[in-house]
């Protein structure tokens, strides 16, 4: 059977990391057996929908490059299937309308200690088509404020396989009769995923493990219908990076970094804070998956080829941003210069005004190594652009001012060896012998005027590209400094 999964957010917010793995899982199952992935939106509660929140989740899937087959298909628009199937469960017996008020449902909780449930025992003392007479049933549902329950049998074991968890099993005693259809006609979360799942061929479910508690309903409403459930994967949740609890928003504000995909509201997303769609995409994957090696890096073509659902762990995974700075690192150094340029707007329009494109490409292969996000595109080319703001004090007091002025008025003196960087070098060493300063204290120097501090790219490239007459005025500067 040709594999068939789907990512079912709720538009009640904008789309969480832990729901953008979730679409990523569905997306690599689906695609590993030459599958389909599906988006469909859970749009049945109006109340709670939020303005935006449909277009942030498709803008998400869309940046992140995890194209759906099929949709988006929306619930709302689907309540002449829902309808059908509530009238052919309660033609069975195995649904019921329920015509409790809010009030006496409250009673009856606070009878019970808050330990009420609405099920085979306590629906005989409730009023519903189990306790009413077939007229009153007419009459009542004429007049509307009803809900629809599903029938929850006794004495009964409900037993299911979790890919990940394993044979699980529920006793039925413990389970309530859950709301299938609220007052206003629209099927609740429980009843519309297991029809449309049907509906829609899905054979496998991946979801996060707080659906775990409603999975024995779900498989209560298939045997009802006399369907065979699709596979479930109930995957661990996402953990703060102190590994205690759900990472939250207020959690990733404080560990100073996003917590959506794409920018929501005034809340900045990993594309905004500069980490690529690649980066995001690998790091989620290791976030509760781990391949057959050792491998850190993988493209989304070998996530599909390599991911094995066995692999996925039981636990929560903790959530690491120095790791995710890695992994997006090794995808931004693989990149081609012309993609980096092209994904750093401001930095390709500063550098393009001053190089031809040539130089521009040999510029960012120089600093390709030195960037963990796009965002340091711009910070690492500004050496190339302008001389420095400002200079490293601690590293002047370390090497003196005194050898400083030395080093650069030799630099100065022999000038026409800043056209030729590789007999500068040279020169410098021959320098460093007579003049009794170290090697290391020379490139020292040359780098602070060059570049204001002790890290950068090649040096040497640094002064080819900028040419002789930069070079100079920069060596000018830092002696006018000191």
């Amino acid at each position: 059977m040709r594999e068939r999964a789907r990512f079912a957010p709720s538009p009640t917010g904008p789309l969480h990391i832990g729901g953008v793995r979730t679409a990523l899982f569905n997306y690599l199952i689906a695609k590993k057996n030459g599958g389909d992935f599906i988006l469909r939106i859970e749009d049945t509660d109006s109340k709670r929908t939020v303005k935006g929140a449909e277009e942030h989740i498709q803008d998400s899937l869309r940046w992140l490059g995890l194209k759906f087959d099929e949709g988006p298909i929306k619930q709302s628009e689907r309540k002449y299937l829902y309808k059908k199937c509530i009238d052919e469960l309660i033609k069975k017996g195995l649904a019921y309308y329920a015509f409790d008020t809010s009030v006496e449902l409250e009673k009856m909780r606070a009878n019970a200690n808050g330990q009420f449930k609405y099920n085979y025992e306590t629906r005989k003392n409730m009023i519903n088509s189990f306790t009413v007479s077939d007229e009153e049933v007419k009459s009542r549902v004429k007049s509307g404020g009803y809900v629809v329950r599903m029938v929850v049998p006794e004495e009964r074991k409900v037993t299911v396989n979790d890919e990940i968890r394993g044979s699980l099993s529920f006793k039925s005693n413990e389970l309530e009769d859950k709301i299938i259809m609220k007052s206003d006609g629209m099927p609740t979360y429980h009843f519309a995923n297991v029809v449309d799942d049907h509906d829609m061929k899905i054979t496998s479910v991946v979801r996060g493990e707080e659906w775990l508690s409603s999975l024995p309903s779900h498989i209560t409403l298939y045997d009802h219908f006399g369907w065979n459930p699709p596979k479930f994967f109930h995957l661990p949740l996402i953990l703060k990076s102190t590994g205690q609890g759900k990472l939250s928003k207020r959690d990733a504000d404080e560990q100073g970094h996003p917590v959506f995909a794409v920018q929501w509201e005034e809340s900045k997303g990993f594309k905004e804070f500069g980490y690529t769609p690649e980066g995001i995409i690998n790091y989620l994957a290791l976030l509760g998956w781990k391949g057959k090696d050792e491998t850190e890096k993988y493209t989304l073509d070998e996530l599909i080829e390599c991911f094995e659902s066995k692999y996925i762990n039981k636990s929560g995974a903790r959530f690491d941003v120095k790791k995710a700075l890695w992994i997006n690192h090794l995808h931004l150094k693989d990149f081609s210069s012309k993609k980096i340029l092209s994904l750093s707007n401001q930095a390709k329009s500063l550098l393009e005004k001053k190089y031809e494109v040539k130089v521009c490409e040999e510029i960012v292969d120089l600093i390709k190594q030195r960037l963990n996000t796009v965002l340091d595109v711009e910070k690492e080319v500004f050496v190339f652009i302008n001389q420095p703001k400002s200079y490293d004090s601690d590293a002047i007091e370390k090497i003196t001012r005194n050898t400083i002025y030395d080093i650069l008025n030799f630099c100065k003196l022999n000038t026409e060896l800043i056209s030729d960087p590789l007999s500068l070098k040279e020169s410098l060493m021959s320098f460093a012998s007579e003049s009794q300063i170290s090697f290391g204290n020379i490139m020292k120097t040359l780098r602070l005027c060059i570049v204001g501090s002790l890290s950068g790219p090649d040096l040497f490239k640094i002064i080819e590209i900028i040419g002789h007459d930069e070079t100079l005025q920069r060596i000018e500067s830092l002696i006018n400094k000191i």
